[in-house]
């Protein structure tokens, strides 16, 4: 069987400046993997209404499978964005949530993000499906928070504490780690999570136009570094940090999969480094492109 990702999580229409696009971090992330070559089905909602349909044929010419119906909502999410002089977007949002029945299949990662464990109805049952898989499965997750959407109430605090426990390596920005722990730096909110029973073996944080640092457990030791963010030219931030997570996912798929958690265990400052110079690099594509347009494996110009 061909190892694959499954990807979990909304589609969303950005409507910017008046034009159209299909986005929402699952999208994103999905298409993302699908340009560089890696094969991912993608479990997501939205109607069957003419934002649908342009969410469907986005994935379609990107080469994601559906991993289930996707028309389990009455209509198509939506996030107005705006973008200000520096290129980043705000947005306001008209989201629904829920998980299609997904075919109990085999992955070689499960990828989980933002909005998927958090918002109601569909939360719960990724919650559940996350917790049934993490012991045989290698599941990351992007933290992706959208207070204006779910809030950083109790509730979504301890939603993300359950996601971010069964997963195997999680990612965050500063800005969704501070949101959460307005009382802590992003560094001790990252190593707190790294220290979760059970928890993840690696927290990725990005810091925008700073970079990335990483922690990770490396045997009995903790490793901690960071790296520099590509030069470039922004034109919007939009599909950043999701072309990021998905980066990392396609840096460190031979790792993935069953005993993905050793294996990372085992990477050293140097591996981490390597691994998050490239995230940023093919993020810096996409931060030079108008909207959510990850590149293809061949405008990165590095083989898999």
């Amino acid at each position: 069987m061909t190892a694959t990702t499954l990807v979990i999580g909304e589609s969303v229409l950005d409507v910017v400046g008046g034009d159209e696009r299909p986005g929402g971090s699952a999208v994103n992330v999905a298409v993302a993997l699908a340009r560089l070559g890696r094969p991912v089905r993608l479990a997501t909602a939205y109607a069957d209404d003419p934002a649908g349909e342009v969410i469907a044929r986005h994935l379609q010419e990107a080469g994601v499978e559906l991993a289930g119906d996707p028309h389990v909502l009455g209509r198509t999410p939506r996030a107005e964005a705006v973008i200000d002089a520096t290129g980043a977007a705000s947005y306001t949002f008209d989201i629904g949530w829920r998980l299609p029945t997904v075919p109990d299949e085999s992955a070689h990662v499960v990828h989980v993000t933002s909005l998927a464990p958090l918002l109601d109805p569909g939360a719960a049952e990724v919650l559940a499906l996350v917790e049934r898989i993490a012991p045989t499965t290698c599941l990351t997750y992007d933290v992706n928070l959208r207070p204006a959407i779910t809030g950083t109430r109790a509730q979504v605090l301890e939603r993300v504490l359950r996601t971010a426990s069964a997963a195997t390596f999680v990612k965050a920005s500063d800005e969704d780690l501070v949101a959460l722990w307005p009382d802590r730096s992003a560094g001790e909110s990252a190593s707190a999570l790294l220290a979760l029973p059970g928890g993840p073996v690696a927290v990725i944080v990005t810091h925008g136009a700073e970079g990335a640092s990483w922690h990770a457990c490396s045997g009995p030791d903790w490793s901690t570094g960071g790296v520099h963010a590509q030069p470039v030219a922004v034109v919007d931030t939009i599909g950043a940090g999701d072309t990021f997570a998905a980066a990392l996912v396609d840096h460190l798929w031979p790792l993935l999969g069953a005993g993905a958690r050793d294996r990372l265990a085992a990477l050293g400052p140097q591996e981490w480094s390597a691994a998050l110079t490239y995230a940023a690099r093919v993020a810096a594509v996409t931060v030079g492109r108008l909207g959510a347009d990850p590149p293809t494996r061949a405008e990165v110009g590095v083989s898999p």
